[in-house]
C-alpha cells in the first residue's frame, strides 16, 4: 500500500506576547509530528483538548503555516509550493471543520456554500455547476429542493452533511475530518460515521480523522496516532493499539472509556503530565506498533 501522504518533523510553535510584566513565550503546539497515511485508509489522530490535533490538519493544508517539517502528498512537497500552487493542489486535500454550526457562512445559501469550491477554481459553466451541486446535495443524503435554503434552516446534522458536500465538490483524494461528529447528537454521529464509511468505499477517499471519541475511533480507523502535547507517543493499528496500548497516557485515554454494562465500573488510570519526556523517541515495539517508551 503506497503513502499517499508523509509527515515528517512537522513543528508549529506560537508566541505569545509580552508585556509590561511578561515575556513572550513560545509555545510548540507541534513538536516533531512524523506518521503517514496510505491510498484508502481511514488514519486516526487522537488525544485530549490542546494536544495539537486539528493544528496538525491545518499545517498538513497551510490553513495554518509550519514552523518547519516536511510535507508531500504523492510525493510532492506542499509546504514548497507557492500560495497560488498550493490553491491548485488543495483540490486534492480537503477538511471537514468540527462545528457545523460557524464553518458555514449564514448569508450564503447552501446551494452558494456548496458551489463556491467549484467557482473559486473556476470549473464548468454556471449550468454544469447548478447540476454538480444538486448531484453533491444527493450524495450526501440531503434534498436537493432544498438547496436555496440558508444553513440556519437546516439541523446540526444537516450542516454537517453540507460541509461534507462542499468538501467533495473538488472530487479530493483525502479529507481530513476534524471532530466531524463530536458537536453532533449521539442519535446523529452514527449517521455522519456511516454516510463518511459508504462515501470512502463509493469515491475511494482517503481519510485522516481527527477525534477524541476513542470509541469512534476504534470502530472506523485503520491505524491510530496517539498525540500528547503536539507530541505523537504512540502509533499502531487500532487493533493493536487498543488491545497492547504501551505509553502511560495511551492507557489513561483507553481507561477512560465508557463500558457498555452500567453495572462495571471501569478502572480509571491517571497519567502523570509531569513525568512526560519528549525526547524519547518512538521504537518498534512490535510489527508496526510504535511507542515513544524506553
Amino acid at each position: 500500500m503506497s503513502a499517499l501522504l508523509e509527515v515528517r518533523g512537522l513543528t508549529k510553535e506560537f508566541t505569545s506576547p509580552g508585556g509590561v510584566f511578561r515575556q513572550a513565550r513560545v509555545v510548540r503546539a507541534v513538536d516533531d509530528v512524523s506518521f503517514d497515511i496510505h491510498e484508502g485508509e481511514t488514519f486516526g489522530l487522537v488525544g485530549e483538548s490542546g494536544s495539537g490535533k486539528s493544528t496538525t490538519g491545518r499545517c498538513i493544508l497551510r490553513l495554518i503555516e509550519p514552523t518547519s517539517g516536511e510535507v508531500r502528498f504523492r510525493g510532492r512537497d506542499l509546504l514548497g509550493l507557492s500560495t497560488r500552487e498550493m490553491r491548485a493542489e488543495r483540490r486534492n486535500l480537503q477538511i471537514v471543520f468540527q462545528d457545523p454550526y460557524s464553518s458555514l457562512n449564514p448569508r450564503l445559501r447552501v446551494r452558494q456554500i456548496v458551489e463556491e469550491p467549484l467557482v473559486v477554481h473556476g470549473i464548468g459553466t454556471r449550468e454544469t455547476r447548478r447540476a454538480r451541486v444538486e448531484e453533491l446535495f444527493g450524495l450526501v443524503g440531503l434534498d436537493p429542493s432544498h438547496l436555496d435554503r440558508f444553513p440556519h434552516q437546516f439541523s446540526g446534522g444537516q450542516r454537517q452533511r453540507i460541509g461534507l458536500a462542499r468538501a467533495l465538490a473538488l472530487d479530493p483524494s483525502l479529507i481530513i475530518a476534524d471532530e466531524p461528529v463530536s458537536a453532533l447528537d449521539v442519535s446523529v454521529q452514527a449517521q455522519v460515521v456511516n454516510l463518511l464509511l459508504d462515501l470512502q468505499a463509493r469515491l475511494k477517499l482517503t481519510y485522516l480523522f481527527i477525534a477524541h471519541d476513542l470509541r469512534l475511533v476504534r470502530q472506523i480507523c485503520d491505524r491510530v496516532a496517539v498525540i500528547y502535547r503536539g507530541r505523537i507517543v504512540e502509533l499502531a493499528p487500532a487493533a493493536n493499539l487498543f488491545a497492547e496500548p504501551q505509553h502511560g497516557y495511551t492507557r489513561a485515554l483507553l481507561s477512560a472509556i465508557p463500558l457498555p454494562d452500567p453495572s462495571r465500573r471501569p478502572e480509571r488510570l491517571a497519567y502523570d503530565g509531569t513525568t512526560f519526556d519528549r525526547t524519547i523517541p518512538l521504537r518498534e515495539v512490535s510489527t508496526g506498533h510504535w511507542a515513544a517508551v524506553k
